[in-house]
């Protein structure tokens, strides 16, 4: 598994808000304890609010929201996505003032003033995987706010391809990782989507309305 895939897994095992132990963590991502205690202090450092410690355990105790005094999200989707062509391209300067701005961005995000963690920017989650999504940002809001049924069709971590039709709910930043969680009407089951790892967004003509167990507040914990 690559590192980039397990730092999101860790993310989506501790975002139930409940106490997990490393061992216990480990143990389910088949990786050692130390491996998991320089993962848990690269989250740490790139702003994600872990709170824990060794031989106790680890729980992520609030969302990452966005500073709505700072930057609107279609802010930040212009500026994310400025930086990851930038930072793909050859001249030096240009490269490191995307470096240098994509440090400022960091500084203003919520919870914390994000530390250097350069394994978890950009060697760790390169910005040329993460701009991959952005192309698809424009319709998962508009369904969102709709409420407006999509298909997508979506690589997983393990290469497997599918096509499934899902109900939109709500997206989230992770420090230049944006998911999109919904209701999977294929799985019958809430799931969790890398914006990155949707191929293709299609809005359907079919909207959707609450219906208990299939709304967000039902997925929160």
């Amino acid at each position: 598994m690559r590192r980039t895939d397990r730092l999101f897994d860790i993310i989506g095992i501790l975002r139930d808000g409940k106490l997990h132990r490393a061992q216990d963590i480990a143990a389910r991502l088949e990786v050692s304890i130390r491996t998991i205690y320089r993962d848990m202090d690269t989250l740490v450092a790139s702003g994600v609010p872990v709170q824990g410690e060794r031989g106790v355990g680890y729980m992520i105790t609030e969302a990452i929201t966005l500073p709505p005094l700072t930057l609107t999200v279609a802010e930040l989707e212009a500026l994310n996505l400025g930086m990851a062509i930038v930072a793909e391209a050859a001249d030096p300067d240009l490269k490191a003032a995307a470096l240098s701005l994509a440090d400022k961005v960091d500084a203003v995000l919520p919870t914390q003033t994000i530390a250097e963690a350069d394994a978890w920017k950009f060697a760790v989650y390169p910005f040329a995987d993460a701009a991959r999504g952005f192309a698809h940002m424009p319709t998962l809001r508009a369904a969102i706010r709709a409420r407006q049924k999509l298909r997508l069709v979506y690589t997983s971590k393990d290469g497997a391809v599918t096509t499934r039709v899902v109900r939109p709910l709500h997206m989230e930043y992770w420090g230049r990782v944006w998911t999109m969680t919904a209701w999977c009407e294929w799985r019958a089951a809430f799931r969790v989507f890398r914006v990155d790892l949707i191929t293709s967004a299609e809005a359907l003509p079919e909207l959707f309305v609450d219906e208990p167990g299939k709304t967000l507040a039902d997925y929160r914990p």
